[in-house]
């Protein structure tokens, strides 16, 4: 077991309806293209693949998926959309969890999952891991978000990152341990309580994915700032890192 946070049921429940944003067209079309043109005619693995968010409707797109999910409770909301033959989920995480004989063209990791791994260990393992399943030439993804610390003035540590009228969330950093932890105060309803969350996370910048991922074997490929393939620069609030397994 590794030292990510576990979903509850309650949050599980919650999930699909507080992210219909990140379920939209807009944001899952590009998403979709990108890792299914990796994919190609192989297979897909989607490390922490929760409810299906992105595995399901690439599935439905074609492209053979299988899924790696540490919380049982996430995994029974997508087993609820999809049947285990269609779309086979492990239940285990994301850094030592092995999945048949490997044989994927792509193994992807969105929107900032990795960083649910709480040390650098896990996170050069989690590398690992996708090595380990990987056909020569097959590609490892990553979506992160570039850490926000350019936002801090000297002496603060927290930085907010949605203020509007259902929620308010910010983040507050420990810049030694290179841990952050997000705060979520969410409206419940319309009587004015709001509902109040909060997860750890390591953030890792670009260059040090770079460096594990050539402790696990694996060749920087590409990097860019959205799914549209946007150039990567200084100014750019996350990135889509590929890195290739040689042949």
């Amino acid at each position: 077991m590794t030292s990510s946070e576990l979903w509850t049921r309650a949050s599980a429940d919650r999930y699909d309806a507080e992210e219909a944003e990140m379920s939209s067209a807009a944001v899952l079309g590009p998403t979709l293209a990108f890792l299914a043109e990796l994919a190609g005619d192989g297979r897909a693995l989607e490390f922490a693949i929760g409810t299906g968010r992105v595995g399901l409707p690439l599935r439905e797109r074609g492209v053979p998926v299988v899924g790696i999910e540490l919380s049982e409770h996430m995994a029974a909301v997508l087993r609820r959309k999809i049947d285990e033959d269609t779309l086979p989920v492990t239940i285990g995480d994301m850094a030592t969890t092995v999945v048949g004989s490997g044989g994927f063209t792509v193994v992807y990791l969105v929107y900032n999952t990795i960083t649910n791994l709480l040390t650098q260990d896990e996170q050069v393992e989690c590398f690992r891991n996708a090595a380990r399943h990987l056909e020569p030439g097959g590609r490892f993804v990553i979506e992160l978000g570039v850490p926000p610390l350019r936002f801090l003035p000297p002496g603060q540590v927290a930085v907010p990152f949605d203020v509007s009228e259902q929620h308010l969330g910010f983040d507050t950093f420990d810049l030694v341990a290179q841990i952050l932890v997000s705060h979520h105060f969410t409206r419940d309803g319309d009587d004015g309580r709001y509902r109040r969350g909060s997860s750890r996370h390591r953030y890792a910048w670009p260059a040090e994915l770079d460096l594990m991922a050539r402790i696990a074997g694996l060749e920087q490929e590409r990097r860019v700032a959205d799914w549209d393939g946007a150039p990567f620069t200084q100014d750019s609030a996350k990135h889509i890192s590929v890195w290739r397994k040689p042949t």
